[in-house]
């Protein structure tokens, strides 16, 4: 089934140029070359979403806290710098704005060393972690040693299942998609052999799930869809990371891949449900003070999930 014209042309019209970039590039097959798609790729941190966020940042390279020690980067949650690096590179902000290398270079000063090394080191959890990794190696730090030592520490880190865990646990959980979703991003023509051998290990967790069977019944914040994701699960988030692994193909999806067509709108749109965060586990109290973030209104129509999820199915050969 291909995409409806109407479809297409609301997400190309007064889109973000971060959303015109996926459409033109993964939609439409445009080249990195071709003029829109330069024309929109350079826009990204001059005008839209990645702007407003840049333009929030304080001169000392953070955001949120006037303070540039310890906790402030991490919190208050989900305004910090963590979280705000966090979108900017999903955004596909370039690496070479100076707002965008002014927040990594402190990230990196400050998640480096002592207890709060986050990448390899004493602060260091599936959770923080694979979202570090991730976000560094979109902005082009892939190679600095830190973030390979971060690297080295997911793999160290897999349980025998082949599933992560954000707490002490002798099993993996759905829930701890970031360090998998890390190893997606780094090209697979870079992927060191213990990285592909991590790659096929967690990718057979995820399938022989369903990407949604876990516990006892069905966990509704996971089949709702949302942007920001932070470090929360859902869907969405599995079919984007095990697609870009290479496993659209892979019959297991189905059931996956049904729940997310069930969500779309008559239009051919998804909606964005809800903000994070978005939890129903009172396993999981959310303890600190919190200031829920959007690029788009949830209950409404969004530009970002409907990419997104288009993305997926046509990875999966549905459209």
């Amino acid at each position: 089934m291909a995409i409806p014209g109407r479809l297409m042309r609301w997400l190309l019209e007064d889109a973000d140029p971060s959303v015109r970039v996926r459409v033109l590039r993964n939609l439409l097959d445009r080249p990195e070359s071709d003029p829109e798609v330069a024309r929109a790729r350079r826009a990204i941190g001059k005008v839209g979403w990645a702007a407003k966020i840049l333009a929030e940042q304080l001169p000392g390279g953070q955001w949120s806290s006037p303070r540039t020690d310890g906790p402030s980067l991490y919190r208050p949650k989900y305004t910090a710098t963590n979280w705000r690096l966090l979108v900017l590179a999903e955004l596909g902000a370039s690496p070479q704005l100076p707002g965008v290398r002014r927040g990594v270079d402190l990230f990196l000063k400050e998640f480096s060393r002592g207890r709060a090394d986050g990448l390899g080191g004493p602060g260091s959890e599936a959770c923080f972690t694979g979202n570090a990794v991730r976000m560094l190696t979109l902005l082009g730090r892939g190679e600095d040693a830190r973030v390979r030592r971060g690297v080295d520490w997911m793999l160290r880190r897999q349980k025998p299942d082949g599933g992560w865990h954000c707490w002490p646990s002798r099993t993996g959980t759905l829930d701890a998609w970031e360090p998998l979703a890390a190893f997606s991003v780094i090209p697979a023509a870079a992927r060191p052999a213990p990285v592909d051998r991590a790659v096929a290990r967690g990718a057979e967790f995820y399938l022989e799930r369903g990407l949604l069977r876990e516990g006892r019944g069905r966990y509704a914040p996971w089949y709702r869809l949302h942007y920001p994701t932070h470090y929360y699960y859902d869907v969405l988030v599995g079919l984007t990371m095990l697609t870009r692994l290479g496993h659209g193909d892979d019959r297991r999806l189905n059931p996956a891949l049904d729940a997310l067509e069930e969500r779309r709108n008559p239009d051919g749109s998804w909606t964005l449900d809800a903000l994070h965060p978005d939890c129903e586990d009172p396993a999981y109290p959310i303890r600190t003070p919190f200031y829920p973030f959007g690029l788009e209104l949830p209950g409404r129509p969004s530009r970002w999930i409907t990419t997104a999820a288009l993305e997926v199915l046509r990875a999966c050969g549905r459209i």
